[in-house]
This record gives C-alpha cells, sequence and structure tokens, in this order.
C-alpha cells in the first residue's frame, strides 16, 4: 500500500504528500458523481477509500478535509462524510480577498450585482410563491421600522436581497448572491453613513419597498427596472463616500 509521505517541518505537505491528497479529492468527487449521490447522502469510510485508493488513512483524511473547506462535503466527529448541500460559503472569503487585496474594486462588484440582481428582481416577480412575496415585502417594511437602528436594517437589507434570489428560483442566483455577504456587510455602513440626512435614509428603504411591491403585484418590468435604480444610487453613495 502507498504510504503517504511525512509533513515537512512547516507543517506543509510535500509534493509528493500533496499528489496524493489531490488524487484522492478527484477520486472522492468522481465516486459523488458516478454514484449519483446527493446531499446528505453518505461516503465511504477513510479505511474503505484508504484501501481502495492504496493510499494512507492520513490521505484521505486530508483530502476530505479540504473538501469540507470546499463545502462539497459534510464532517461531523463520529460520523461518516456526507455529501454537502450547495451554499456560497466557499465563494464569499475569495470576493472578499479579491476586494481585500485590491484584486476587485467595489464598483465592478456593485456592477454584477447590479447586473444579476436587476434580473433576480424580475424573475421574483414571475416565479415567487405568495409566502415568499410576503417575506420579501416583509424585510422591506422591517427596514422601515427600525430606521433609527442600521444594525438591524442592515440584516433586513441582507435578508430582502437573498429572498428575492431564492424567490428567482435558480440556485445559482443564490449561490452568487449569499457570495457578496461578507464584502456588503464592509460596504453597507459606509454607504448608510453617506446618506447623511433622515430623508436620504428614507428614500433608500423606500425604493426596496417599492422593489418588493412590483414583485408581489407580479410586474418584472418594474422590479428590474427599481433594482438598476438601487444600485445606481448605491454607487454614487459610496463614490461620494470616497470607497468605490
Amino acid at each position: 500500500m502507498m504510504q503517504g509521505s511525512r509533513a515537512t517541518t512547516s507543517g506543509t505537505r510535500s509534493p509528493a504528500e500533496e499528489t496524493r491528497v489531490s488524487g484522492a479529492i478527484g477520486a472522492i468527487t468522481a465516486h459523488i458523481r458516478n454514484a449519483d449521490l446527493g446531499p446528505g447522502d453518505r461516503l465511504p469510510s477513510e479505511a474503505a477509500i484508504s484501501q481502495e485508493l492504496s493510499v494512507s488513512r492520513s490521505v484521505v483524511r486530508e483530502a476530505f478535509r479540504s473538501l469540507a473547506a470546499m463545502r462539497l462535503i459534510d464532517l461531523k466527529a463520529g460520523r461518516r462524510a456526507t455529501v454537502a448541500e450547495i451554499d456560497y460559503g466557499a465563494m464569499s472569503p475569495m470576493i472578499e480577498h479579491g476586494v481585500n487585496t485590491e484584486q476587485i474594486s467595489i464598483q465592478q462588484i456593485y456592477d454584477v450585482r447590479r447586473t444579476i440582481e436587476s434580473r433576480t428582481a424580475a424573475l421574483a416577480a414571475m416565479r415567487r410563491s405568495d409566502a415568499e412575496g410576503e417575506a420579501i415585502l416583509a424585510h422591506a417594511h422591517a427596514m422601515r421600522a427600525n430606521l433609527t437602528q442600521p444594525d438591524v436594517v442592515m440584516e433586513h437589507d441582507l435578508a430582502f436581497h437573498v429572498a428575492i434570489a431564492a424567490a428567482a428560483k435558480n440556485p445559482v442566483y443564490s449561490l452568487i448572491i449569499g457570495a457578496f455577504d461578507g464584502v456588503t456587510r464592509q460596504t453597507w455602513p459606509i454607504g448608510w453613513r453617506s446618506r447623511t440626512s433622515d430623508a436620504e435614509q428614507r428614500k433608500m428603504i423606500d425604493i426596496h419597498i417599492q422593489i418588493a411591491e412590483a414583485i408581489v403585484s407580479g410586474n418584472p418590468q418594474t422590479a428590474s427596472a427599481l433594482m438598476a435604480t438601487h444600485f445606481d444610487v448605491s454607487v454614487q453613495a459610496l463614490l461620494a463616500a470616497g470607497l468605490a
């Protein structure tokens, strides 16, 4: 049986070990695909995979950890690894890293969001259930009701956009919108503070209510246009704050 090399003194894997771990990752993902496994389905044990691939259990363990970090599998102590449900957890840090290292600008983020969320608003107006429409509208009204508590307004604002993406009935949109969560939490307070009067803050919230009402009433054109306007104004606010 092929045994894994010892880790280097720096704590990183040796090239040979890295190759074995990469091979194990490929084999495990191929098994998920070929066995038609879905969320919650169990993977073979570390011992079984180790024997099948002729690698040490430490290699398989490292492969499992890498797949868990990518949110492809779930690991729980004392239980077999299972296939994970898709989420945005692996994408969000990458986008934050791009912004923090100045490889991506905030304005570029908002340009992408404007394009995508104009579409999700239109689709939500066409596809949302009654319960989803009510939830979207409730988040918008909660923003207004908590005007003096910016932290609460922000949470409902984030939930508002996530709810619209979910109502669009395309999980790819939900993944992308969710992946912007970390960056938005950094920029949202700046944009809010740049609106120095109650009137400006109320205007920002009012457009959320108008978007929600267009979605509830089943008007995709209006919902899309209002969402585009919302992002145009948001970028202007960030530019005024010297951020975008």
